[in-house]
């Protein structure tokens, strides 16, 4: 009995369960379904934390890197400007110009310009402005171009030859089979397919003219995307026929014969006459519509963005910036993100403690009153929470203000003269009493919780023993009302540091925290990497400082009763 107690296997095998299963694996069995059941259970909670609290940090924190706008509206300048040195001076090459012409008549038709340009203004004043001036005429880039083309065979200016050159022969046959089709059969088509046959460049065409092809095939998929109607019924876009002059330029006759013979009768006649065109200066166009892009820093500004992650908005955060020539600081005016962290963590501070010295008193009492004395107090210490936050902060407004109730009480005691009313409002001082009211039942709660489980008898135990009052409160009943004390401490800072609509109604510029910026930058300047990098910082201050209570205090230490 002895041996088949302490060993499973047993000297005649293996101990089996009632299920005539082994033993060991039906404990391990029965410990699995059990460990299901369990997270079962918390399934729907840890699903409700996930979706509203992680989900939403997670993308927070990713919104405070991401830049893919710059990338995806910008791509072949992202690629083409990276050999740019705005430290030169002067405008970019031709090469990136010309590369910004096909990427800014994309974004023009797909009205993605001035969300661009929005986005760059942040870090560069006056760019928006240059995008969106600029975005109207980049159409007519390459104007001059398309006349030369047509001056050497007008069939340059027929949709037709676009397509014979550019498209790939199986798209053009189902593209014809889909527009023949009925209504009620291209309506089925988009509702299972999800869209007409998307354009398809034709095999070869990209080797031999790189640029063409791109900016055609972007041109079409617009036209047949966004405006709904037919790429081969439509010529293309002027800066087209830049990028063919570009490519014909650097293309030898060998390479053209590869797209066959009708692409090569039509490509020979155009090689032969680039040479021969009178060349169009893009810096001067771009100067022509703008003189500020001549500025150095608008096209170091786009360099400098055009990866898809950056730390711009990390950089805004702590009063840096991230410029052409690398990191440097926020001009003097603009440095204010640092003062107002730092106004928030002393504010926040300031509010807890008044929460502390206000609401231990009051725990206190409440807790060794008799119980219908204490309830009815209690009453009265949750009876703002019946109340709009919005009508508290609006009462302290009425309350505060020079002409107001304290400074007219104040002025009939004789305490300060009417010409000495105290300014108590749009300052730090409004803010911290406004706040300390509103957030002050968040201390009393948890100190009267704590305290109403500390029993009596431990205090008149020291006092019989000889402790005075004070001694007895100080040595006996206050240590162990402190993790009423800490779990208060926590909860009011936690709230008050991330407080916004007190700050904003009664703080005016001086009594502002960081909170409000978030929120502004959320509501007003739509700067939303911005806001997510203010609130990442927030988040991790927060953290270290809860790291350092704990290492300090100990988080053990804190309870609610």
């Amino acid at each position: 009995m002895t041996e088949t107690a302490t060993d499973p296997t047993g000297p005649t095998g293996p101990v089996l369960a009632a299920d005539g299963l082994p033993l060991k694996r039906s404990l391990r069995r029965a410990l699995r379904a059990q460990k299901l059941r369990a997270l079962m259970l918390i399934a729907p909670l840890l699903i409700f934390i996930l979706v509203t609290f992680i989900a939403p940090i997670a993308d927070m924190l990713f919104r405070s890197v991401e830049n893919e706008i710059v990338a995806d509206t910008l791509p072949r300048t992202a690629r083409a400007i990276q050999d740019y040195d705005p430290d030169l001076g002067g405008m970019p090459s031709d090469k990136v110009l010309a590369a910004f012409t096909y990427d800014l008549v994309a974004a023009d038709e797909r009205k993605q310009h001035t969300r661009l340009g929005s986005r760059l203004n942040y870090e560069y004043s006056g760019i928006s402005s240059l995008f969106r001036k600029t975005g109207r005429r980049v159409d007519d880039f390459g104007e001059t171009y398309r006349d030369q083309f047509a001056a050497v065979d007008p069939a340059w200016e027929e949709p037709a030859t676009w397509i014979a050159l550019m498209a790939d022969p199986d798209w053009v046959a189902e593209y014809r089979a889909w527009t023949a089709a009925g209504d009620a059969a291209k309506a089925a088509r988009r509702d299972f397919a999800q869209a007409q046959p998307l354009f398809r460049l034709r095999d070869g065409v990209e080797d031999i003219l790189p640029e063409t092809a791109s900016a055609y095939a972007e041109f079409a998929r617009i036209v047949q995307v966004e405006d709904g109607d037919d790429p081969a019924a439509e010529g293309p876009w002027a800066p087209v026929y830049l990028a063919l002059y570009r490519d014909l330029l650097h293309v030898g006759p060998g390479a053209i014969a590869q797209l066959g013979p009708e692409a090569e009768a039509m490509l020979d006649a155009a090689h032969d006459a680039v040479e021969d065109f009178a060349p169009v200066d893009l810096s001067g166009l771009y100067l022509k519509a703008d003189k500020d892009w001549a500025d150095p820093g608008v096209w170091g500004t786009i360099k400098a963005f055009s990866p898809a992650y950056t730390p711009g908005y990390f950089l805004n955060a702590v009063d840096l910036q991230l410029t052409p020539g690398g990191v440097a600081a926020q001009p003097e005016d603009r440095q204010i993100y640092i003062m107002l962290f730092e106004r928030t963590l002393f504010m926040s501070l300031m509010i807890m403690g008044s929460c502390v010295l206000l609401g231990y008193p009051i725990a206190y009492l409440l807790s060794n009153l008799p119980l219908r004395t204490s309830n009815l107090l209690m009453i009265l210490v949750l009876l703002p929470f019946w109340t709009s936050l919005l009508v508290r902060t609006s009462a302290w407004k009425v309350l505060l203000q020079q002409q107001g109730v304290i400074n007219d009480v104040l002025v009939w005691l004789g305490i300060v003269s009417n010409s000495g009313r105290l300014i108590l409002i749009n300052n730090q001082t409004g803010t911290i009493i406004a706040m300390t009211h509103i957030l002050l039942p968040f201390m009393i709660l948890p100190l009267y919780s704590v305290m109403k489980t500390i029993p009596p008898t431990y205090v008149r135990a020291a006092k019989s023993l000889g402790a005075t009052n004070w001694t007895a409160f100080w040595r006996v009943y206050f240590p162990q009302s402190v993790p009423g004390i800490g779990a208060g401490c926590i909860l009011v800072f936690i709230l008050a540091i991330g407080y916004y609509i007190t700050p904003e109604l009664v703080g005016g510029t001086n009594g502002t925290f960081i909170s409000n910026r978030i929120a502004y930058h959320i509501s007003s300047s739509l700067n939303w990497g911005l806001a997510a990098a203010l609130g990442s910082i927030l988040l991790a201050v927060v953290l270290i400082l809860y790291w350092a209570y704990d290492k300090l205090v100990g988080i053990d230490n804190v309870s609610l009763g």
